[in-house]
């Protein structure tokens, strides 16, 4: 029974018996305690007590009801501020979350210690902006850009670094505006924008963006690669000493170098690349030798080790004698020992 059925009830009842028992003309009933006196129709005195039975249950009601309230109104709450607290772990965000049930308290003490991932692309929930992260975050995780503004994700977040990631490899412009102020992203950022644009872009564009990043031997290897295969417009022997020398090349580098420009470049442009290096750099003279080699430029091999040590560019000298000897030999088995 609710309490306004209850209550209306009750009152009915009190006036009933009232009027039943002021029916029967009792008379009056006097008491007298602590030196007063009251004197009042007996029907007033039978329903007191049912009167007060009446108040103090309502009160007790009233009471229950109360905490029952506070009660749902905190589980209402907690609720709320679970679903927020799932957006957050959602958008890799770390706000702390205050409950005010021990069960929730618990339960996000449990979550926070997990990650929380979507499974099903056909997610759905009654909260509408929880609906619209998961679709953010699932487009984010399959590759695509959101430019949302309204979706605000925190810039030192793995999720904001793979959105940024998406709109690198949508958005070709984008990338050449990373290059040019690569200090402004992270690595795999400037790193994922470099290699977009080696891919997509003139060796024009490219030239005039290599210089603002810090090239690896990876990168530096797909540069050339680039310029190798756009040498109308490539780099100069001098561009391309500046950047083997920040990168600490070793011979085996130096020669996997000469291997990717010997099919592109004419004999004599070549030749004089790596002569230049080679006269630079010690590390490069075993690729120069190299190249010599491919050209049957025995002649040109011979002056070169002639100045060296005999513990020297040994392999050459092998081959130098092998030739002198009539023998065949395989210049890749000899030089990349």
């Amino acid at each position: 029974m609710g309490f306004k059925k209850y209550f209306i009830f009750s009152i009915i009842l009190i006036i009933v018996v009232f009027g039943y028992v002021y029916s029967l003309e009792l008379g009056n009933y006097n008491v007298t305690m602590l030196g007063y006196s009251l004197d009042l129709p007996v029907a007033t005195w039978v329903i007191f007590p049912i009167s007060l039975l009446a108040l103090v249950t309502y009160l007790h009601i009233l009471f229950y009801s109360l905490i029952k309230y506070f009660k749902e109104r905190a589980i209402k709450k907690d609720h709320e501020t679970m679903i927020s607290a799932i957006k957050s772990n959602l958008l890799e965000k770390t706000e702390v979350s205050k409950f005010k049930t021990k069960e929730f308290k618990n339960l996000s003490s449990i979550l926070s210690q997990f990650k929380l991932t979507i499974s099903d692309s056909r997610f759905t929930s009654s909260d509408e902006e929880l609906n619209k992260i998961v679709a953010y975050v699932q487009d984010i995780k399959d590759g695509k850009f959101v430019s949302d503004k309204s979706f605000k994700i925190n810039e030192t977040t793995s999720l904001s670094n793979l959105n940024m990631l998406n709109k690198v490899n949508e958005q070709i412009d984008f990338a050449i505006d990373v290059l040019k102020k690569p200090e402004n992203f992270s690595s795999n950022i400037v790193r994922q924008s470099f290699e977009n644009v080696l891919k997509d872009k003139t060796m024009t564009t490219v030239k005039k963006l290599y210089k603002n990043i810090k090239l690896d031997k990876e990168l530096a290897r797909k540069l050339f690669e680039k310029d190798a295969a756009n040498n109308e417009f490539g780099f100069t022997a001098e561009e391309i000493l500046r950047i083997v020398k920040d990168l600490d090349y070793k011979k085996d580098d130096y020669l996997v170098l000469a291997k990717n420009y010997e099919s592109i470049l004419q004999p004599d442009q070549i030749i004089a690349l790596f002569e230049k290096l080679s006269s630079e750099l010690d590390e490069a003279t075993p690729a120069y030798l190299h190249v010599l080699c491919e050209y049957e430029m025995i002649d040109k091999v011979r002056e070169v080790v002639s100045t060296t040590a005999d513990t020297e560019l040994t392999p050459f000298k092998a081959l130098l004698d092998l030739k002198e000897a009539g023998k065949h030999y395989d210049l890749e088995s000899i030089s990349y020992k």
